[in-house]
């Protein structure tokens, strides 16, 4: 059976970078952000247990259900919905975003010298379907002085973001080796994303 033909795509994220890639291949979006009340980052919370993989699999899949949810109370003209959420590890441990500038600095000095995971959940639904694809890319960061750290933490880069940086920021600096995916590791695999997207008949 031949998957309808869309036109664009609902994006449930407010990441400025996530439009800004998908702005990259062409792809037309609309946003579907929550509604005032709707508390999406308590869907962030890590379970007891759970491998990196599993947990970002799992909150993109919850994210995307708030959303087919919300885009039916809106009543909203049919289409795909893309939601996607990154998370860094360190093994098997999962450094999500910072609650303050304090854990911030813990976070990167834990990185520092080391070669973490960055991994990008990338999730499409459209009417009853659903399907999601996960990334998975290796960073090393140089060592790192205390100095460095908290001249980072002191310009608010790290508030937000996943294991407290931004690859597109001044940490791009700090950076020896990437293995994997640039656009996963700024927060949406293109591959995987136009992959996906192509099976739900969006046009590209």
């Amino acid at each position: 059976m031949t998957a309808a033909r869309h036109d664009f795509v609902y994006l449930a994220s407010q990441s400025p970078r996530r439009r800004q890639l998908l702005d990259q291949i062409g792809v037309r979006h609309e946003l579907l952000l929550p509604d005032e009340g709707e508390d999406t980052e308590a869907l962030e919370a890590v379970h007891p247990g759970e491998s990196p993989r599993a947990y970002v699999e799992r909150v993109t899949l919850a994210k995307l259900e708030a959303a087919r949810e919300r885009l039916r109370r809106r009543a909203a003209a049919p289409a795909p919905i893309l939601c996607a959420d990154t998370t860094v590890a360190l093994g098997r441990r999962i450094l999500g975003k910072p609650a303050d500038a304090r854990q911030a600095s813990a976070m990167l000095q834990s990185l520092s010298g080391q070669e973490h995971r960055v991994l990008t959940a990338v999730a499409v639904a459209c009417g009853r379907r659903a399907e999601v694809r996960v990334s998975v890319s290796r960073v090393r960061f140089a060592p790192l002085s205390r100095q460095r750290i908290a001249d980072y933490v002191a310009s608010g880069e790290p508030m937000g973001k996943a294991g407290a940086y931004a690859i597109q920021s001044r940490a791009a600096a700090w950076v020896e080796h990437i293995s994997g995916s640039y656009s996963g590791i700024m927060g949406l695999p293109l591959y995987e994303t136009a992959e996906l997207l192509r099976r739900f008949g969006v046009r590209l």
